[in-house]
């Protein structure tokens, strides 16, 4: 049987730099050469970045795309690549971009995938399915493709598909079937979220047993906006079995030697298969140069603990997105409590304690505990501390203005605000903001108070899993021998605003071992009153968080982005009127 190297390019692109991410294909597929691969694949609109969103309207973005596919096809020959497949994501388009009401079918812009050899283009493949449901609004933007391209590849039948074709039955994977092909490959721009990884195996092997074929899927890592890629990248036999599976959250290149069927169909015809599929077949090479060494192994990495799985995925995100952004510095407010503290380890994690400022910004009601627990945390970290009192510019306030209950506590925290987005304008830093999940759906925050800033790394994380994961870091770090970053007495305290005196989070809601599970059903699983009650919640209880959880929807659409870690995170995936009389509760 034929023994095809197979590289899979995990990496990192950036939406809308088309030469930038050019390059990164030229610099990987040297890599991926100097390994001895056969075959190399990139991930899903790699030219682009992904998602690309509304950049698929402008013409001038479109043939940019086209444009560097063809330059980079004559320069990986000039770089003495030519002779090296590579299979990389693009932008493509039947004319040009269209959006009327009267757009004529079956034109329009391609997600699309090319197969570069010796400096020319010498296959192209349309993304047959479109996902048009959480995150993704492919049906915006695409036209989907209705032809499986065949490419023969050292005597092996290699057909090429897209992400979503694999993450549904039929279409691209039953007519690889009827086709005969020894190896599918599905390049992706599959976002992250908790245990994703987890239901990955079990489909590519659904794959692999639909297509009757070995499976090679490559994903991106990296951030974009609210978005992060985890890699996660495999292959996977005929048989279902993981041959090698690529790391999270880390560019990678993953070799791996696999076995295959040879090529039996004729090259030259065209057949009509299933779903009204047509399948196009291309000679590409009998024969390729051998790979030199030893048998390339990629191996298997396990896939680790969720509070690391999710830390990581924190991490990445917010770098990229400060980096991506070219802010030089993050700044955030340090109160001592539990979310400002997990905030500031991953924004140290993510771009090191020289490019965060925390600032604490005590106020009369600001416990010694708390401004003992920031300034603690600060030196565990390395981070660079000042501390800012707020109350003389209050008491200016209130001299000038009559405020009391509410109004004075938000005013402490606009106060605050107003500092951190000053520190901002003067120094040049991105403001974090650091509100949890649970804070977002039933709009314990304050708008332009402690929900100011220009990015948030736990807007998708639940209060529960906010303990969790500062548990797990400061585990992690005395397992390697460092200094745990976050202060016990952070984690152990009762959560507090400190915005009167004695004030606890539990004065207005329900604790959150118990809030929660009902905001876990509620906004993540879709559950009306009378299933958030059968599963077993008090009814006070779930009316009267239901309808906190409503009457911030404006809130939330205010708030700052962040990454997306769960099935449904606010913004992206939940998407729900502000105006809107529809109530749950009783």
């Amino acid at each position: 049987m034929p023994t095809l190297r197979l590289a899979l390019c995990q990496v990192n692109p950036t939406v809308g730099d088309i030469d930038g991410n050019a390059d990164l294909v030229r610099g990987w597929t040297r890599k991926a050469a100097d390994a001895g691969a056969q075959l190399a694949l990139f991930p899903e609109l790699m030219l682009t970045g992904y998602p690309v969103e509304d950049l698929v309207f402008r013409r001038s973005f479109v043939a940019a795309s086209k444009a560097a596919l063809e330059r980079l096809a004559a320069d990986l020959a000039a770089d003495g690549l030519g002779e090296l497949p590579v299979m990389v994501g693009y932008l493509d388009a039947d004319g040009p971009p269209q959006v009327s009401a009267d757009a004529e079918p079956g034109r329009g812009a391609r997600n699309a995938a090319a197969l570069l050899y010796r400096g020319k283009i010498v296959a192209t493949y349309f993304k047959h399915h479109l996902p048009n449901y959480g995150v993704f609004d492919e049906d915006r933007y695409f036209v989907p493709g209705d032809t499986l391209t065949v490419v023969r590849i050292g005597g092996v039948d290699v057909a090429l598909t897209i992400c979503e074709d694999l993450w549904q039955a039929g279409g691209p994977f039953a007519v690889a079937r009827q086709a005969g092909v020894g190896l599918v490959l599905n390049i992706n721009g599959s976002p992250y979220e908790l245990n994703k990884d987890d239901i990955r195996l079990p489909l590519v092997r659904r794959r692999a047993a639909e297509a009757a074929a070995t499976i090679a899927y490559v994903n991106m890592i990296g951030g974009q906006d609210e978005l992060v890629f985890d890699g996660d990248s495999m292959i996977v036999s005929a048989e279902g079995q993981l041959l090698t599976r690529a790391p999270q959250f880390v560019e990678h290149l993953l070799v791996h030697d696999v076995e295959l069927p040879p090529a039996k169909e004729p090259v030259d015809r065209e057949e009509e298969l299933a779903d009204g599929m047509r399948v196009v077949r291309v000679k590409v090479s009998d024969t390729l140069p051998a790979p030199t060494g030893e048998v390339a192994v990629g191996g298997i990495i396990e896939p680790v603990a969720d509070e690391a799985e999710v830390w990581q995925a924190l991490v990445l995100g917010l770098r990229d997105y400060v980096n991506k952004n070219h802010f030089p510095s993050l700044v955030l407010g340090l109160s001592g409590g539990i979310d400002s503290a997990v905030s500031a380890a991953i924004a140290v994690d993510a771009l090191g304690p020289e490019r965060v400022v925390g600032v604490s910004l005590p106020s009369q009601h600001s416990s010694e505990h708390s401004r003992a627990d920031a300034e603690e945390l600060a030196k565990r970290t390395g981070l660079d501390y000042r501390i800012q009192p707020i109350q003389p510019m209050v008491d200016a306030f209130l001299a000038n203005m009559s405020l009391s209950g509410v109004a004075v506590e938000n005013l402490q925290a606009r106060v605050r605000g107003v500092i951190l987005m000053a520190l901002s304008n003067q120094e040049g830093h991105l403001v974090l903001t650091t509100g949890n999940k649970s804070e977002l759906a039933v709009g314990y925050s304050t708008l332009y108070g402690d929900s100011v800033g220009g990015y948030n790394p736990v807007k998708d994380v639940w209060k529960t899993l906010i303990w969790r994961l500062a548990k797990w870091r400061n585990a992690d770090a005395a397992q390697r021998g460092e200094t745990a970053p976050i202060p016990e007495s952070s984690i152990g305290k009762a959560p507090s605003a400190e915005l009167s005196p004695g004030q606890l989070d539990s004065d207005t809601l329900p604790a959150y071992d118990v809030l929660d599970p009902i905001l876990i059903g509620y906004v993540d699983g879709d559950l009306g009153r009378d299933g958030l009650i059968e599963s077993g919640h008090d009814p006070a209880v779930v009316d009267k968080v239901l309808r906190m959880v409503d009457t911030a929807e404006y809130k939330r659409r205010q708030s700052a982005p962040g990454t997306k870690i769960s099935h449904k995170a606010f913004g992206r995936d939940r998407r729900l009127p502000i105006t809107n009389r529809w109530r749950e509760h009783g």
